[in-house]
């Protein structure tokens, strides 16, 4: 009896559904993104020195880019709902085609509202940094405060954090910017400007992204 349960047990570890599944690793929730970028990159050919705006929505929906930032080269590499981590693991297919002369980042909000860290979301971005400065060794980079949205408005203290946090990093780093429109998205009582959202209360309006366009634009000459 003994021999015929060990045959019985030798048999069925060979019984192909009893196998456990082989680990496989979770899918790219980007790819489509990143596959259209490659297209507009494939269908034309991108200049060499421009000025690349990466991250998450809020630099996705910024389809004024072009208008707002007149004779300068902007290409927009924006895919909603990400985090500092993806913009680093794609950065060869997102900035190293257009070898730019600047590369500005804005993500943040997203990663702290997802569960990272003030401490672990700065360490992304000095984790970004070095591997720009791997693809394109002379470009400046620029990070753009976390926003203070009013439908994250749990987040402010977070947000504080990492943005001092990542201001600090960029001082020490060479060639590296802090831009902050954190401060003057919020109101004379310190809550997050309801006018500069739409209805969502997490994206820009247009007032916002002309905010923006002011605060930003001193980096791009």
């Amino acid at each position: 009896m003994r021999r015929m349960l060990l045959v019985l047990v030798a048999l069925l570890a060979h019984v192909p559904f009893l196998q456990p599944a082989a680990a496989q690793a979770p899918a790219d929730p980007w790819a489509a993104d990143i596959a259209a970028f490659e297209a507009q990159d494939a269908a034309k050919p991108p200049s060499r020195g421009g000025v690349v705006f990466v991250g998450s929505s809020s630099i996705r929906f910024w389809t004024t880019l072009a208008q707002d930032f007149p004779g300068i080269d902007v290409v927009n590499r924006g895919f909603g709902g990400s985090e500092i981590r993806d913009a680093t693991r794609h950065a060869s297919r997102l900035v190293a085609p257009h070898a730019p002369r600047l590369v500005l980042l804005y993500a943040g909000d997203n990663d702290l509202m997802n569960g990272r860290t003030p401490r672990q979301v700065e360490k992304d971005f000095v984790a970004f940094v070095k591997r720009v400065r791997q693809l394109t060794p002379d470009a400046r980079i620029a990070f753009i405060a976390i926003k203070p949205s009013p439908a994250r408005a749990q987040l402010l203290d977070a947000m504080r954090n990492t943005n001092r946090r990542i201001e600090r990093a960029a001082a020490t780093l060479k060639g590296v910017d802090f831009i902050d429109v954190f401060t003057p998205m919020l109101d004379a009582d310190g809550e997050p400007r309801a006018d500069l959202f739409v209805e969502d209360r997490l994206h820009l309006n247009a007032e916002g992204y002309r905010l923006w366009t002011r605060l930003i634009a001193p980096y791009l000459r």
